[in-house]
């Protein structure tokens, strides 16, 4: 597919799709400055409400964005500008884009909260590695994004600042943990934004919050967010508002794609046979009935896929029930070794206290026997999906959850009260995984999957509370996956 052209009036810029932002700017009907400028006034205006931000770099922003200007117009004035449609040659693929990240991941010179209290917030002195690629594509970084403590939790509040709220209903969460980039995309204070996914960080958000959500599989993108992350569970990849977007920053993120996704995302998918399944490996410890709106978006995904074209087969999928044991093992283990002052272990969030203690206490065995697992589990899996082309499942298996709803410390109007953490670790993590049931498995694979807001509980998309359906492929299927959603209307 060509680069869409610009089109229609610049004058509401977070109207715009990604993919048409993109092209004003590197046609120069739009600068860096202007952009930048119209999406920190977005975010002065919503982030008070939503709690997106933790931080907001604004004169650091507006800077840059004059810097990229300068760069647009040496280039446009030299040798290599094109005389025929007045562009830039030579400009980074995303030149001028706004855009936040976790604040779980380095940007030079900004703090890292890592979304805890219990640590000394100093200025990073370099970028991480996903930072480092998206500055080299052009990106104009806005600040950091609202993150549970460490990324542990399917919800985006912490001890350090307000919680991340839905766009689509403040009372109720963005989820986790890339819950206020999430947030912030749906509520147009970004065109796109990477987050990261080590158990659904990236698709329960997405979910939640009404958005496209790709986690690429193991080795796709360079880099995702941990340095301890013993299963390679976590992986960065694009939150949007559509598969042209999200195609756009997968461009990005991946160095020198076989092809491009861009120009391929619109091309026809071949007919698929598609496997239907609402089992998942957390049943046995924690038995869950999916909400009706969870099933009325299962059908309805299943009804627009087999309108086109595609054939859709219930399916059954058999989980060893060992499964929930090993992947919290391997899942907690990085918080066990996270450098905290003991002076300062007071100040995390009991859930993040209490597997904080039970990983330092497990041996270096049991961590090793719950990899081993997990390996074994990974090979009987994939074997299992082989037998279809994509596994189809709802993303979510309940409505967004009321803010404080995990923690039992719900506080469901606008304003910020301080959390009471008022419940039991175990309970939350409970709640957690009947909340989102079918996603970690899929990094354990590390096979890639996406999240397609398919269904809204209002009746009609943007009314009332979105819901939708997570397509799981084989590894090397992102581009496939993507081609499916735009061909949903997405």
């Amino acid at each position: 597919m060509p680069a869409e052209q610009p089109t229609g009036s610049p004058s509401e810029l977070h109207g715009m799709s990604a993919v048409q932002l993109r092209d004003f700017l590197r046609s120069g009907e739009l600068s860096a400055r202007e952009t930048t400028a119209h999406f920190l006034a977005r975010v002065a205006e919503r982030n008070p409400l939503l709690g997106a931000f933790i931080t907001v770099t604004a004169e650091q922003a507006m800077a840059d964005a004059a810097a990229a200007d300068d760069r647009f117009a040496r280039l446009r004035t030299g040798t290599a500008a094109s005389p025929a449609d007045g562009r830039a040659k030579g400009l980074p693929l995303l030149h001028g884009m706004p855009l936040a990240f976790k604040d779980l991941t380095d940007v030079a010179g900004v703090v890292t909260t890592h979304g805890s209290a219990a640590l000394d917030h100093k200025p990073a002195p370099t970028d991480g590695a996903i930072v480092a690629v998206l500055k080299a594509a052009g990106v104009i970084s806005l600040g950091k994004t609202q993150v549970p403590e460490f990324g542990l939790t399917a919800y985006s509040e912490n001890r350090i600042a307000p919680p991340s709220r839905n766009p689509h209903a403040p009372s109720r969460s963005s989820g986790g943990s890339s819950g206020g980039s999430a947030a912030a995309v749906a509520a147009g204070m970004l065109p796109f934004a990477p987050g990261s996914d080590g158990g659904g960080s990236i698709r329960i958000p997405a979910a939640a919050c009404g958005l496209v959500g790709l986690k690429p599989g193991r080795g796709v993108v360079p880099s995702g967010e941990s340095s301890a992350d013993p299963a390679g569970l976590v992986v960065a990849g694009p939150l949007a508002r559509s598969a042209a977007d999200a195609a756009l920053l997968m461009d990005a993120l991946v160095p020198s794609p076989k092809d491009g996704y861009l120009d391929a995302v619109r091309q026809e998918p071949r007919s698929l046979r598609i496997g239907l399944s609402l089992d998942s490996p957390w049943s046995a410890a924690f038995p869950f009935t999916p909400e009706q709106e969870a099933l009325a978006a299962l059908r309805a995904g299943r009804e627009m896929l087999e309108h086109a074209g595609h054939a859709v087969f219930e399916a059954g999928i058999r989980y060893d029930n060992r499964y929930p044991d090993a992947f919290t093992t391997a899942w907690t283990a990085a918080v066990g070794t996270a450098r905290i002052s003991p002076h300062r272990e007071a100040l995390l969030t009991p859930l993040t206290r209490t597997f904080r203690r039970r990983a330092q206490q497990r041996s270096a065995s049991k961590l090793n026997e719950s990899l081993a697992f997990l390996r074994r589990f990974t090979r009987d899996t994939i074997t299992q999906y082989g037998a279809w082309d994509l596994i189809l499942m709802p993303a979510l298996a309940q409505t967004p959850r009321p803010v404080g709803w995990f923690t039992g410390a719900t506080h469901g109007d606008a304003r910020w009260p301080a959390p009471a953490w008022a419940g039991d670790a175990d309970d939350d993590y409970r709640r957690q995984c009947e909340f989102a049931p079918w996603s970690s498995m899929v990094n354990v694979c590390g096979l890639p999957a996406v999240t397609i807001p398919v269904y809204w509980t209002g009746g009609q998309p943007g009314e009332g509370l979105p819901m939708g359906i997570q397509l799981v492929g084989p590894q090397g299927s992102e581009l496939l996956l993507l081609q499916v959603t735009a061909q949903l209307g997405f």
